[in-house]
């Protein structure tokens, strides 16, 4: 190869190069203010109330269930609950009528409050009922049974023994019962502090089968029912099999 081919060679192999690293850095100047104008970017329009997990028919709203979230304005419609509009306060203990999946906003009508029509059939699993029972302080474990709690039935009759004697006893004989509400309360009682105040309460409505409802029937006519309070540690494989 004689000398001018070879300086041609050369030359064009370094505009070449050059050509490369000069677009490369076009390319890399145009993609970072891209990126970070990206980033700065915040969602716009009011904040709605949105659910913060999956809520099935018959969730009792609490304070972890909801929260507001940032909405487009043109998507906004009138049945949203709105930031500064809506008192999320007043909606704990209220009833999901709808299924609302999370993320998803929630409206007026996919819940029902204490009080109005429908609201502890709402509160029901499909195929449920809900019966009342009657407590005392020491039947009821002092007040702190609360709405949303797990429950054992335990039965207590005198048994019969001899002419001279007889005796009592007691069973569980249900197991892992819903407390839906203690009186006519469907949520628990919050202090200034915001700590849950503990009160006595007469009745407890739970929610149970067909079937159990009619042995609740019965064994309020045998003996005295007691409430004993199942722990919050109980995995779900134990729930389902009591």
């Amino acid at each position: 190869m004689d000398r001018k081919k070879l300086v041609l060679l050369v030359a064009a192999l370094i505009i070449a190069v050059g050509t490369a690293l000069v677009a490369r850095s076009m390319f890399a100047g145009a993609g970072a203010p891209q990126a970070e104008a990206a980033a700065q970017v915040e969602p716009q329009g009011p904040k709605v109330l949105v659910a913060q997990r999956a809520l099935p028919v018959g969730t009792i709203i609490t304070a972890d269930a909801i929260g507001f979230q940032a909405w487009p304005a043109e998507l906004v419609q009138d049945a949203y609950f709105l930031d500064g509009e809506a008192d999320i306060t007043k909606l704990l203990g209220t009833v999901v009528r709808h299924p609302i999946t999370a993320g998803e906003p929630v409206t007026q009508g996919s819940l029902v409050a204490p009080g109005d029509r429908g609201f502890l059939a709402a509160a029901l699993t499909p195929g449920m009922r809900a019966i009342t029972v009657p407590v005392t302080a020491q039947s009821g474990v002092a007040g702190f049974v609360f709405p949303g709690d797990r429950v054992d039935m335990v039965l207590t009759q005198q048994v019969e023994g001899s002419e001279e004697s007889s005796l009592k006893a007691s069973e569980t004989i249900l197991r892992n019962l819903r407390v839906l509400a203690t009186d006519q309360s469907t949520v628990s009682e919050k202090a200034e502090d915001g700590s849950t105040v503990v009160k006595a309460f007469s009745t407890v409505t739970l929610e149970v089968t067909p079937v159990i409802a009619e042995k609740v029937a019965v064994a309020q006519t045998i003996g005295t029912l007691s409430l004993s309070l199942r722990s919050l540690a109980d995995n779900q494989s134990e729930l389902e099999r009591a």
